[in-house]
């Protein structure tokens, strides 16, 4: 996919040097229509989001829901199922030992790791529509609404809903966004809602727009808190400035939404120095600022509250005692390593001794350091750009001028490029740079289509020989991405080859395939059509992977779950646990057996309890599998 991306757009710049006018009439059509859609706002907002959510649903046939299967999935699963049931955490079971798995906590309460925001929209799409997945299906949507939304506040109606159409495409189809529970989605509304208030604000200071930067903030800060720490500096600080009188220079017209004003005028409206009424500074704070710190008060009270009902203590983020628990890395490199843990499974040692500790010791060479500097803004592009949205940055940046300094930069892409400069900064910074996923930057999604948005301004101006050959540029770019996106939906009957699985298959693109835990699926759907509760005991080897292969989690009320899945911790350990649940058919999963092996637990093993049945019992696997009828009768 990415050969086919790159030579599309080659191809694209050497027709738009030989002939540029090709199609145009096609064009101009096409963009008389958008033109119309995009000057009513509201409606063109709408269109984008009902857009991308049709645009994922028809897709389902090839890509369905997904199944589970890293720890992030597994660990939003059970927040979504938590506030599903009208809790904010569950309590820790009495057999916890058995059920521990990764960024899962159990003490003092049982809940996962991440901040609620991803769960939240989760669990209404599991209340509304009966599966989790929905709620990420509504958060893609969302989303792309949310980022036209802010668009419209840096650039004209037309590219702003250019851009919310490049973000259903890029992110809202075949991205693991939209194809897994990891997130994003949430994060980039949050970080859109931020940054389309911002001009608003300064423009109109309107209640409305303090309140949605308020929300943008509450949500960046319940799903993405590091990022969002950075990510808020320079916003803050452009509204401080703001708020106490200070104007950002503005040498020109930058072309953006901003109202219209007298032509007795001087100075220049823009995003960041719009032309205000009369309102002085205590008539800002009294409009903007109050309302603004009332919201993130309240957002600090509701995540106190939280974590206090997880934790104990409403300055402890579930994250930070899961952190504390199992994972003797430091955050970042010139700390020094915490206390060894007390692991009581193997996988946790061998997991935790391993990766976060070697990404420690990385971090604190210069090799380590280059590597992290290289890594986020590659795995950063890599995802949201592509080949094709990079090509824009790539001819606008040949467009300038020897000489050409930091100030020549309108103030508005100065900003922009401030803020994203300072979320990978922050990102770089921790030693999760070294290993750094491209979602931890969604809050500055909606900035990075907007500076691609500006070069592609700048570029439709170029002429090649006295021709149009930047129009054509500009033309060209949605329609390859409409073509790799048919390419992508069409990959399998057309033989082309997907990128590696994602994250196990290295940096992901736009249309890297998640990574679902098909073995541990389809043994729970079988095991669903047993009749009566069933309880797996999961054996691993010794070389078990772990990331990706996990088969432990449970659902937030363990004890009323069809199925509940437990670690293998010796017979007598393992006969406590059946004991307690003497109700349920009791298995043994080995699923490093090729293929895995769903037994039957053979009791003899246990001291404490024999099964006189347990012989007359073959292995799911030799079983077919049809209906209920062909379960084990009797009980465990």
């Amino acid at each position: 996919m990415l050969l086919i991306e790159s030579c599309i757009s080659i191809a694209a710049v050497v027709v738009a040097i030989a002939v540029p006018r090709i199609g145009s009439g096609w064009f101009e059509a096409c963009e008389r229509t958008f033109a119309r859609l995009a000057q009513r706002r509201s409606l063109a907002i709408l269109v984008v989001g009902l857009g991308a959510l049709a645009a994922r649903a028809a897709l389902l046939p090839i890509l369905p829901i997904p199944k589970p299967g890293g720890f992030d999935d597994f660990g939003y699963l059970l927040l979504a199922d938590t506030f599903a049931h009208g809790r904010l955490t569950n309590p820790t079971h009495p057999m916890w030992v058995h059920f521990e798995s990764f960024h899962i906590i159990w003490q003092p309460t049982y809940t996962a790791k991440f901040y609620p925001a991803q769960g939240l929209i989760m669990a209404v799409g599991q209340l509304t529509l009966g599966h989790p997945f929905w709620g990420v299906w509504l958060s893609i949507g969302i989303m792309c609404a949310a980022i036209c939304w802010m668009l419209q506040g840096w650039l004209p109606p037309g590219w702003a809903l250019l851009g919310g159409f490049l973000a259903a495409i890029r992110l809202g189809t075949v991205s693991y966004w939209a194809d897994s529970y990891w997130g994003g989605a949430v994060a980039a509304t949050g970080g859109a809602l931020v940054l389309g208030a911002l001009p608003r604000i300064k423009q109109s200071q309107r209640l409305r727009d303090a309140l949605l930067m308020g929300l943008g903030f509450a949500i960046i800060a319940n799903s993405r808190p590091y990022e969002g720490l950075f990510f808020g500096l320079p916003v803050a600080g452009a509204l401080l400035a703001w708020l106490l009188g200070k104007e950002w220079p503005s040498p020109a017209r930058t072309g953006t939404s901003a109202p219209s004003h007298s032509p007795r005028e001087k100075r220049i409206a823009t995003p960041l120095n719009p032309l205000v009424g009369e309102q002085g500074i205590g008539g800002r704070w009294r409009h903007i600022g109050a309302p603004l710190l009332m919201t993130l008060l309240l957002t600090g009270c509701a995540m106190g509250y939280y974590f206090w009902r997880t934790t104990g203590n409403p300055l402890k983020a579930p994250y930070m005692v899961n952190e504390s628990t199992y994972n003797p890395a430091p955050y970042f490199p010139w700390q020094s390593p915490e206390t060894l843990p007390v692991y009581r499974h193997a996988v946790f040692r061998t997991y935790y001794l391993g990766a976060p500790l070697a990404h420690y010791e990385q971090t604190r060479t210069i090799g380590g350091v280059v590597g992290a500097l290289a890594n986020v803004p590659l795995t950063t592009g890599t995802l949201y750009l592509g080949v094709v949205l990079t090509l824009p940055l790539l001819m606008a940046l040949g467009t300038v001028p020897f000489g050409f300094s930091w100030r020549d930069i309108g103030p508005d892409t100065r900003f922009l490029l401030v803020v994203c400069g300072a979320v990978m900064a922050g990102s770089t910074v921790a030693i999760k740079g070294a290993w750094f996923l491209p979602h931890y930057a969604a809050p500055i999604t909606s900035a990075i289509l907007a500076l691609v948005l500006k070069a592609m301004r700048r570029v439709r101006q170029l002429e090649w020989s006295g021709r149009a050959a930047g129009a054509f540029i500009t033309r060209a770019v949605p329609l390859i991405c409409l073509l790799m996106l048919a390419l992508r939906a069409g990959a399998g009957p057309l033989h082309i080859p997907l990128p590696g699985v994602w994250p196990a298959g290295g940096i992901p693109s736009w249309c890297s395939p998640g990574h679902h835990n098909m073995a541990r699926a389809s043994t729970l759907e079988r095991l669903s059509q047993y009749p009566g509760g069933q309880l797996v005991i999961v054996r691993y080897a010794p070389d078990h992977e772990i990331c990706y292969h996990e088969f432990v989690y449970n659902e937030a009320d363990v004890d009323r779950a069809k199925v509940v899945w437990a670690r293998d911790m010796g017979a007598a350990k393992n006969a406590e646990l059946i004991n307690y649940f003497k109700d349920r058919h009791v298995w043994l999963l080995e699923p490093d057996q090729d293929p895995p092996r769903l037994s039957p637990y053979p009791f003899e093993e246990s001291p404490a309890k024999a099964r006189s049945d347990s012989a007359e019992r073959k292995p799911l696997s030799s079983r077919p599998s049809g209906p209920v009828s062909n379960a084990p009768s009797g009980t465990s």
